[in-house]
């Protein structure tokens, strides 16, 4: 999630275009094949006690109530040593299964970081904290692959994976930060994390994911800058909320601008809106304001997630992911991962269930 807003660099900076080599434009997605949501912190209320209900008031299995209101696709985040467990290696292995086994693909979000990876920080996780550019650039490989090979083994093969969240101006800094437009190192980065994939199944399809769904400036710069390197990838990911990244018309432009010139498939990897300002705890919500014309209600939030889909969709994309979406406010499953037990939920009100846990039934994910 885009906790901090990051500016890329200017238009005038950005690598010229003509010098990059890019596939044909694809055709127009008429659908969205991607209809995903990021539980990551599911998990964890469920092992703490968390209940969830129909929009009708029926207990059930929250993941069942996503999928009937139109969910494919599980996205889950890993990070590497967090103080809680959740979300770590064995944690996500273990998760993967309850996910493919309710008929869900699967997009693994690997943050290379023991917290919170976003456009503000991407702190390399503490065994990698003295690693130099080389040692980093294996570090990835080999973390990559052998998570992927674990998944694969046990039969929960990912259908994606992104290499870094919100990788705005690099990741693992500062080695592998943007600095003076040279993408050397963050190259070299994606190019492994993108290779140890590859070889751990050839089918599963790599996401590079930045938070910039505002500009065609910002997004230009940051994919010309890795072009030029020769990284490859697979699908563009950007993340929108209305608050940090403009109109959905200017979403629009962007996703149909980056999907024209790289010839890539273009999904909005995060996306959320309130269903109320107010909040259930002791924790400040981290967004405190609705979208333009759609108010922070029950409905409002169902025809907001709605607009987004409408507006990803004419841009040409094929994926909207909601971010949280069962993120609801219960003691044991807080904020920080370094005291998950004592802190408090900043998303309570831009989950789609309520605080008893209730379904918003006018949320839906539509094709």
């Amino acid at each position: 999630m885009a906790t901090t807003k990051v500016l890329g660099a200017l238009a005038a900076i950005c690598v010229p275009f003509a010098a990059i080599a890019v596939p044909a434009q694809a055709a127009t997605a008429s659908t969205l094949s991607m209809r995903g949501a990021d539980v990551s912190s599911l998990q964890r209320a469920m092992d703490v006690g968390a209940k969830y209900y129909t929009a009708s008031g029926a207990a059930a299995d929250p993941l069942d109530i996503l999928k009937s209101a139109g969910v494919n696709y599980v996205r889950l985040r890993v990070w590497n040593n967090p103080a809680s467990g959740y979300n770590n290696a064995a944690k996500v292995l273990a998760y993967a299964r309850t996910v493919k086994a309710k008929g869900f693909k699967l997009l693994v979000d690997f943050h290379y970081s023991d917290t919170w990876a976003d456009p503000g920080k991407q702190v390399k996780p503490a065994a990698w904290s003295s690693h130099p550019i080389g040692t980093l650039t294996t570090d990835v490989y080999n973390y990559t692959y052998s998570l992927c090979t674990s998944l694969k083994a046990q039969g929960t093969t990912p259908d994606s994976v992104q290499i870094g969240n919100e990788i705005n101006v690099g990741m693992l800094w500062n080695d592998g930060k943007v600095a003076g437009n040279d993408f050397t190192n963050l190259s070299q980065l994606l190019k492994a994390g993108y290779n140890a994939t590859k070889a751990c199944n050839s089918g599963t399809q790599v996401v590079i994911h930045t938070a910039d769904a505002d500009s065609d400036a910002h997004a230009r710069w940051f994919y010309d800058g890795i072009a030029a390197k020769g990284v490859p990838w697979d699908i563009t990911g950007l993340s929108y909320y209305c608050n940090w990244h403009g109109t959905m018309a200017n979403m629009t432009s962007v996703v149909a601008d980056v999907r024209s010139r790289y010839g890539k498939p273009v999904v909005i990897a995060e996306t959320a809106a309130p269903f109320t300002l107010n909040n259930a705890d002791r924790t400040g919500n981290s967004i405190t304001s609705a979208c333009s014309g759609y108010p922070a209600t029950w409905n409002g939030q169902g025809a907001a997630f709605a607009a987004v889909q409408s507006a990803a969709k004419a841009g040409g994309a094929i994926g909207v992911f909601y971010w949280e979406p069962t993120w609801i406010a219960v003691p044991g499953n807080g904020w920080d991962p370094a005291d998950i037990t004592n802190s408090g939920d900043g998303w309570d009100n831009m989950a789609v269930f309520n605080w008893t846990g209730v379904f918003n039934g006018a949320v839906s994910w539509t094709s």
